[in-house]
């Protein structure tokens, strides 16, 4: 059997073992979503966000990208960001970052890759930021979960950085930031940082709603 019939297969068999469950389970969250969290993961198919979290349909709105990055100039992410913060209101908003990251190896690497480089960018930048740091952990294998960390730190600072989780903060004191780490080996949640509503960010990127 082709692979992709098999998925097809696959989605009729989960249809059916929830409707078992419950026969309005489609109907009743057809009309609306009305998610409490934005999940801003990786791309990596080892970290689908509904299974690790144990949440169903409705309960998450996704955002992923090669290694969970929050960009400034990315107008897709952006675009998920505002909509998730201002139309659906969501209350947390979560940057989750995993271990084993191949975009986080390949940005500690010379290797030129095309594009992507420019992805990786950012993450470079990250290691420019946190380089004291990172340059003292003589282990290899430890610097690279490291930096996985650091990542996912920065991006959640660089969510409290736009004027769109800005002016909600001003003005409905949410949502709450939060910075988990994902481990491929353990399949645990580990947090990082959390930034509530409100909190005090470098003064060059303060907007003024008033």
């Amino acid at each position: 059997m082709e692979s992709y019939k098999k998925l097809l297969l696959q989605n009729k068999a989960w249809v059916s073992d929830k409707l078992d469950i419950r026969e309005d389970y489609f109907r009743r969250m057809a009309d609306d979503q009305t998610p409490e969290f934005l999940w801003i993961g990786c791309s990596d198919s080892r970290v689908p966000a509904e299974e690790v979290t144990g949440t169903e349909p409705g309960e998450l709105f996704v955002h992923r990208n090669i290694a969970n990055l929050v960009v400034h100039t990315d107008f897709n992410m952006l675009s998920v960001l505002q909509y998730a913060v201002e139309v659906l209101q969501v209350r947390h908003v979560i940057v989750c970052g995993h271990y084993g990251c191949g975009g986080v190896r390949n940005a500690l690497s010379h290797r030129n890759l095309g594009l992507i480089n420019k992805w990786l960018r950012h993450i470079k930048d990250v290691y420019r930021f946190h380089k004291e740091e990172l340059d003292a952990i003589e282990v290899e294998a430890l610097r690279y979960r490291r930096l996985v960390e650091l990542n996912v730190l920065e991006q959640v600072q660089n969510l409290a950085d736009t004027t769109i989780v800005q002016k909600a903060w001003h003005y409905h004191g949410r949502p709450m930031l939060h910075g988990w780490v994902y481990d491929l080996e353990s399949g645990l949640l580990n947090s990082v940082v959390e930034t509530t509503p409100g909190s005090a960010i470098d003064p060059i990127y303060t907007y003024d709603f008033t």
